[in-house]
């Protein structure tokens, strides 16, 4: 008997978490905060103490009492991936199970920075597993992580092998082809999966709407070069800000600013959370040609000394989406104060995350940069989320007996489970849209 239980990330996109019942063992995959609730109540886009209690109360982190009755039944917690809306509510909530952690060597190191900095102890062992390994956890059950690409290294599909078939967790990932940093997703291993049985496929659906295939990620870096070496910015002031979990990317922007001639300085707590992890790693490579400031006290200094020399540095720092506590926000509000000057360059390397408050934070911080005339460069980005034509790909490769949509909001579910219909399935009989807090028996 196996029962699902859509703990959250299934009426939004954030607070991912799901929860597996294989007889008498369960299996959390993913617990993650959701960013716009965790912003509005910290304002602050990284992890900081706060009552876990409080966290859930506010929506920030899942509401776990759903498997109030599973508690004791928890083998394991297996966040995919390293992003805060999967990873996130772990520090916070993972003191309900006495379950160890599983992840891949770079989630993993995320995950021990985040308790580290905050002084957050957790009674559970972090484990790590290379994607494209499997271990057998019990005489039921065998956990595969299936290599992906997505916006951070070391993201995996988690396939979850019992008697009765395969669930195959795919939340979240891209179809690559053209990747900037490691290999191509493992697509011959989808294959294989495909012909054994597969039971379930619980599917992210944030782009389940878009019609085509997300672009690559080699896309991105050319839109980078473009901003970045083919617009004069002689004797002018750069900032870029992105994804601090976006290696890949942040390795495009150090490439170019070392051909732009410019010393190189990332500035952030999450920035430094990051690249420290990619480095214990072996991912990439970033302090012999970047300087890397982590507090205010030394990013004033910092700021002070590139403010003198115009031109001569690239600056990478926190606060894409407008955040009140990040470097850019500080820089425009005085508390890092900072002279721009007209012309001199801002560049967006990400999309704004169309929520209320993400919305109005980035049109009050571009706001405050127009005032100075400041060229501004925006959706210099690709996704990391598959669009439906990738989605329809999976579904084809592995050939699912039960589709359940997952990371999205009820438009984006649906529109997954419009695309499963459209290939021949049938919705309430073998796809399941759901909501937060639900259970299924399959």
């Amino acid at each position: 008997m196996i029962e699902i239980c859509t703990i959250g990330g299934y009426n939004e996109v954030g607070k991912n978490s799901t929860a597996l019942k294989i007889d008498d063992e369960v299996y959390i995959l993913d617990l993650g905060i959701h960013l716009e609730n965790y912003i509005k109540y910290t304002q602050d886009e990284d992890l900081v103490v706060a009552n876990p209690n409080e966290l859930m109360r506010v929506g920030a982190v899942p509401d776990v009492s759903a498997v109030d009755g599973w508690k004791s039944k928890v083998k394991m917690i297996l966040p995919t991936h390293a992003h805060l809306d999967h990873l996130g509510a772990i520090p916070y909530l993972g003191n309900n199970f006495k379950a160890p952690i599983m992840c891949t060597p770079f989630t993993s190191e995320v995950l021990k920075g985040i308790l580290t900095e905050d002084k957050i102890r957790l009674n559970s062992k972090i484990k790590s597993m290379s994607a494209n390994s499997s271990f057998q956890v019990s005489d039921g059950v065998k956990i595969e992580f299936v290599h992906m690409t997505h916006s951070t290294p070391h993201t995996v599909m988690i396939a979850l092998h019992t008697k009765d078939g395969v669930i195959l967790y795919a939340n979240d990932f891209k179809f690559d082809m053209f990747p900037t940093l490691g290999k191509k997703p493992n697509f011959k291993r989808l294959e294989e999966l495909g012909k054994q049985k597969v039971l379930a496929l619980i599917c992210d659906s944030t782009y389940a709407a878009d019609a085509r295939k997300m672009p690559s990620e080699s896309v991105a870096k050319q839109m980078l070069k473009e901003v970045m070496l083919e617009v004069d910015s002689k004797n002018k002031h750069v900032v870029v800000t992105t994804f601090s979990s976006h290696i890949a990317r942040l390795n495009s922007i150090v490439e170019f600013g070392q051909k732009m001639g410019r010393k190189i300085v990332f500035m952030g707590r999450s920035m430094e959370k990051y690249v420290r992890a990619a480095e214990a790693t072996g991912i990439a490579k970033f302090t012999n040609k970047v300087e890397i400031v982590k507090f205010s006290g030394q990013i004033k200094g910092k700021l002070k000394k590139i403010a003198k020399d115009r031109g001569k540095y690239l600056m990478v720092v926190t606060g894409h989406q407008g955040e009140p506590k990040s470097v850019l926000a500080k820089m425009m509000n005085g508390e890092l104060k900072f002279n721009f000057f007209p012309e001199d360059h801002i560049i967006f390397s990400c999309r704004t995350i169309p929520t209320p408050t993400n919305i109005e934070n980035r049109q009050k911080l571009e706001s405050n940069l127009r005032s100075y005339n400041i060229r501004i460069f925006k959706d210099i980005h690709q996704s990391g989320h598959a669009a439906r034509e990738d989605l329809r790909d999976l579904i084809n490769l592995v050939k699912p007996e039960h589709i359940i949509p997952a990371h999205g909001e009820l438009n984006m579910t649906s529109a997954l489970a419009d695309l499963a219909v459209e290939m021949g399935w049938k919705k309430g009989q073998n796809v399941h849209v759901m909501g937060n807090g639900e259970m299924i028996r399959l």
